[in-house]
């Protein structure tokens, strides 16, 4: 169905100009030596054997961060099983590379532990498009109806929802909600809110806001690069717009998508979602050929720019200082973290009852 409520088609103006600061302000990691590399990667290691501290990176950061918590024996997952695994280690610090919400989600399950960042400001433009007060008041106008949010939202957006969901379980738990005649307001995702309506034949109230990186590939080029290699299969994250969707062979998250990659037979894969996930992709099927979807037209200056601004920022070099400083610590307000928690762990019983074994986002 098309979305209900009547806010702008856009990135809000507020979230643009953040977008667009961070593409001209934020810092850039300077050039490393191999030898610089080297070195900083020691120091990490040294550093998390000293603090009894343990790694977990997402799949979108550079390679050698995640290569970097293969090694120290850490995890490269999705958020959720990011968290997961934090909540199951017997570290006392957490460092987490990825964006906010990862880190807060940590938080969340692992209390007792200190979660630190390389650096705080690395958000998510769904978390940012979904300011809580403003949330609470369109939550307001629908008493009657359940609230389900996507992982990638704030604790604060969180602790407002009935029902937290990844892209991995998100279907099954819309359906569950469907069969027991449940109402929805869903946030923060318009497109896959979208296709999970398609896939479920639910209508629902939707919050208007989009990824930055998934909202961008393009359908002309999408088709022409298909026509370019016939011989690929096209693998879309449900995050895109429809049209982009509507072209894929697999639609799924970021664990589908890997599995995909590794179990399907085909040789050459088209792939639409941020690009660091190509460091697993080629972890599990060496062999194959990955090929990025393009988010630009021939005019604009980049064709395939499908990396997250803010999973850019973790470095080497800021891992190495949050580690070195403890700074970067993720901290939730108790009275908010309990209610977040509460939409989390019910998420987390049904995935349990329903055998949905891989935590996904």
């Amino acid at each position: 169905m098309d979305i209900l409520d009547l806010q702008a088609k856009s990135i809000p103006a507020a979230l643009q100009s953040r977008i667009d600061a961070l593409a001209i302000a934020a810092p850039t990691a300077p050039w490393l030596s191999a030898a610089e590399k080297q070195h900083l990667k020691d120091t990490i290691k040294t550093l998390l054997k000293q603090k009894n501290a343990q790694l977990v990176a997402h799949y979108y950061v550079d390679d050698e961060l995640q290569a970097l918590a293969e090694e120290t024996g850490g995890k490269v997952a999705d958020s959720l099983e990011m968290a997961n695994f934090g909540a199951q280690s017997k570290a006392d610090i957490l460092v987490v590379c990825g964006v906010r919400f990862m880190g807060e989600t940590a938080k969340m399950l692992s209390p007792e532990k200190t979660i630190l960042m390389p650096d705080l400001n690395a958000t998510c433009s769904l978390d940012e498009g979904c300011p809580p007060e403003e949330f609470a008041k369109f939550c307001a106008k629908y008493p009657d109806h359940k609230v389900v949010v996507y992982a990638n939202t704030s604790a604060e957006v969180k602790a407002i929802a009935d029902w937290v969901v990844t892209s991995g379980n998100a279907l099954e738990i819309v359906s569950h909600l469907k069969a027991q005649g449940e109402k929805i307001i869903w946030a923060p995702d318009q497109h896959l809110g979208n296709w999970i309506e398609q896939q479920t034949g639910i209508e629902m109230i939707r919050w208007q806001g989009n990824c930055i990186v998934h909202h961008e590939f393009q359908t002309y080029e999408l088709q022409a690069l298909k026509e370019k290699h016939p011989d690929a299969k096209v693998l879309v994250h449900p995050e895109s717009p429809k049209e982009v969707v509507a072209l894929a062979d697999v639609v799924g998250s970021t664990r589908v998508m890997i599995e995909a990659v590794q179990n399907m037979p085909d040789q050459k894969f088209i792939v639409a979602t941020d690009y660091g996930i190509f460091y697993k992709m080629q972890q599990v099927a060496p062999g194959k050929t990955l090929i990025v979807a393009p988010t630009g037209g021939s005019k604009n200056t980049c064709n395939s720019c499908a990396h997250c601004p803010w999973m850019a920022m973790n470095s080497l070099q800021n891992l190495a200082a949050c580690l070195q400083n403890m700074t970067g610590e993720v901290l939730i307000e108790e009275s908010i973290r309990v209610k977040a928690l509460a939409s989390v762990e019910r998420m987390l019983q049904f995935s349990r009852q329903q055998g949905l074994v891989k935590i996904q986002a």
